[in-house]
């Protein structure tokens, strides 16, 4: 009996951190992802520039409504948006990422610059993701 409880114990312990790691890999690849892709304009430290690329560090936007800033990295973005108070209206292209990387920079965005996240973005969240609704 004893050794049947350590065994679901270390399962149910071990299991938990499961996902933790995917997160974590996850993130490791977003970074790369978004060192190659979003930097440029949204800077190092996830900065932005003011008046014309939106911040994404600390941003209002991306962590209130994720689903939104999902849309406008996996089709562009165009229009005004509202980031922490400051309205941009600009121009984002389509990276033409797939869905795994799409969820790999979403991960690594939340989780950096001092945002976080206990949402785990998958490729089949991006996957729902529709560009008009």
């Amino acid at each position: 009996m004893k050794i049947i409880l350590f065994l679901s114990l270390t399962l149910g312990v071990c299991s938990a951190f499961l996902p933790d790691d995917e997160l974590t890999k996850s993130i490791a690849r977003g970074k790369d992802i978004y060192a190659e892709n979003c930097v440029t304009c949204h800077m190092g430290a996830g900065e932005g520039v003011a008046g014309t690329f939106p911040p994404l560090a600390k941003s209002d936007y991306l962590l209130k409504t994720p689903e939104k800033a999902l849309k406008a990295i996996k089709f562009g973005q165009q229009g005004k948006i509202v980031v922490n108070g400051v309205t941009y209206e600009g121009m984002m292209p389509n990276p033409g990422l797939d869905n795994e990387e799409i969820a790999d920079v979403m991960n690594y965005i939340q989780n950096s610059f001092g945002n976080s996240s206990k949402t785990v973005v998958t490729a089949k969240i991006v996957e729902t993701i529709k560009q008009k609704e």
